[in-house]
């Protein structure tokens, strides 16, 4: 198993992208990997955008960036509400300072945008946000996965393959 002893959070709020959030954190505990979903706070559970349901493991303010290898950010409409919360930002932000992988898809990269770590990285994202990207003060480009140093990103549920591949690749170079 590539991923043993390694441990990743993924991030849930209401309107999560069903397989952006299902496909990493399947993938990841097939590998081996220790992966904890965890929400904002407001619910124990929350609801996809297909209406797949789904119960937590932790809030997010009990995750701390020292004890996981990753943070893992899906996409829907989850990110515009993900960005509200300080705990959020707190992680993603001290997670990507402590050389941890932080992982975005489709519309998570608003998350990344609120946390304040895009100035000056080369990353992709759904392209209804790429403005929004680029405001940030990243280099937005269109492509199915984007590595700059611990931050990876991709554009949409069609990139998975790839943006897990590169999650996977970046946590075994971490071993």
């Amino acid at each position: 198993m590539l991923l043993a002893g390694q441990k990743a959070v993924v991030l849930a709020e209401d309107m999560y992208e069903d397989l952006e959030l299902w496909y990493p954190v399947l993938r990841l505990r097939e590998e081996g990997a220790e992966v904890i979903i965890a929400g904002t706070g407001i619910s124990t559970s929350y609801t996809g955008l297909k209406g797949y349901p789904l119960t937590v493991d932790a809030t997010v303010d009990q995750v701390s960036a020292e004890e996981v290898d990753a943070v893992i950010v899906p996409g829907g409409y989850a990110p515009d509400k993900l960005r509200r919360y300080p705990a959020v930002l707190r992680l993603v932000r001290e997670a990507y300072e402590q050389g941890k992988v932080v992982a975005a898809i489709c519309h998570a990269p608003w998350v990344l945008v609120s946390a304040g770590i895009l100035k000056g990285k080369r990353v992709t994202s759904f392209y209804a946000i790429a403005d929004d990207v680029r405001n940030a003060g990243a280099d937005r480009v269109d492509a199915e996965v984007v590595r700059d140093g611990n931050i990876i990103t991709s554009r949409q549920p069609s990139d998975l393959g790839a943006f897990c591949r590169e999650i996977i690749g970046a946590l075994t170079e971490s071993t």
